[in-house]
């Protein structure tokens, strides 16, 4: 069985009731909102990598303010040729304020679309779940920065 680790930084950003969020295109080409942020590249600092990708996904410029926690997720699924991989996924998980930019979508990315939405609309979102992750360790802001998990079958 191979494994596989993956670290991201994603933020939290909520102005005004609303959440900023990014729509994630998987690999069969289904579409669910997520928090933006994404993979951190070899030898970058997570805050570093949470700031690169807000922007990539987003057109804004971040500051992260809170280190609200930590989620891990771990998962099997089928890899080529009958192989198994034993995916072991860390999101670290900060506090974003929007200090810059301008809101556009992402062109050749994981993402297809950003926007705010309300708080309130957010249970109807197609959404994967992160989102409510990251949320509910924006809400709760747990000391040992861990969340109460929830079923999430994606990014």
């Amino acid at each position: 069985m191979q494994k596989e680790l993956r670290v991201a930084a994603y933020a939290v950003c909520v102005r005004d009731d609303h959440v900023l969020l990014a729509r994630w295109v998987a690999g069969d080409g289904s579409k669910r909102w997520t928090l933006p942020g994404g993979g951190m590249d070899h030898g970058e600092d997570p805050y570093d990598t949470v700031i690169r990708e807000v922007d990539e996904e987003t057109g804004y410029a971040v500051e992260p303010l809170t280190l609200l926690g930590i989620d891990s997720l771990r998962r099997r699924y089928p890899r080529r040729l009958g192989a198994v991989a034993d995916f072991h996924g860390l999101r670290i998980v900060y506090e974003g304020r929007i200090t810059g930019g301008a809101l556009r979508h992402e062109t050749d990315g994981s993402t297809d679309l950003a926007a705010w939405h309300p708080l309130e609309s957010v249970p109807d979102l197609d959404r994967v779940g992160l989102v409510d992750i990251g949320l509910a360790l924006w809400r709760a802001r747990p000391a040992d920065g861990h969340g109460t998990r929830t079923a999430d079958p994606g990014r």
